[in-house]
């Protein structure tokens, strides 16, 4: 038997673009989970059926699996580019942020370990240009004197050391390594959470 299709008035409207967005920025966060959970090698099904979507539709926004771990790392860098602009950001708050996509992002903390100069081979191009973006907007609210300013280095050095750290099986017990590393290394850091603008 054929299915009839359905009156005017019992289908659901095309949301058209506005639909787009929303199943892109639900793929973009169903494969943070995913990739907190299982690593970068996670199934792509996996992530569309995180995200409530078939994987024509993952597909239609992410070509392959390197696409999607660069939309991920690319939310990431935004979302500290974002805090870094807000009214009354500090240094503080702004490694609190970063310290959160520390633990919740796995595939972020190999970009915080590339060389901003670019003079490490085998770096890809975007992983630079995403570890400059995120040492830029934490520079904007370094002030002189602060322990992570004494030389140009420094910063990224100290980020990628937490980095290091930011290891273990729980976002729990990431975080809490995270933060003993910023205390061993003497640094104060705000309240571990995503910015929320």
């Amino acid at each position: 038997m054929m299915q009839q299709p359905l009156p005017a008035e019992r289908r659901p409207p095309n949301e058209g673009p506005k639909a787009a967005a929303r199943n892109r920025a639900a793929l973009i966060a169903a494969a943070r989970e995913i990739y907190a959970e299982s690593g970068l090698q996670a199934p792509l099904s996996a992530i569309a059926r995180r995200a409530g979507v078939g994987q024509g539709v993952l597909y239609r926004h992410f070509p392959d699996r390197a696409a999607v771990a660069i939309a991920v790392l690319e939310e990431n860098v935004r979302q500290i580019e974002q805090a870094a602009a807000a009214d009354g950001a500090d240094i503080a708050q702004m490694l609190g942020v970063l310290t959160w996509h520390q633990t919740e992002s796995t595939a972020f903390v190999s970009v915080l370990h590339t060389d901003g100069a670019g003079g490490r081979s085998g770096t890809p191009a975007y992983a630079s240009a995403l570890s400059r973006r995120v040492e830029q907007a934490l520079r904007t609210h370094l002030p002189d004197g602060h322990r992570l300013a004494a030389r140009p280095e420094d910063l990224m050095i100290a980020v990628g050391m937490v980095s290091g750290a930011a290891l273990g099986p729980t976002r729990e017990q990431r975080e809490r390594r995270a933060l003993a590393a910023w205390r061993l290394l003497g640094v104060e850091v705000g309240p571990v959470r995503p910015f929320e603008g």
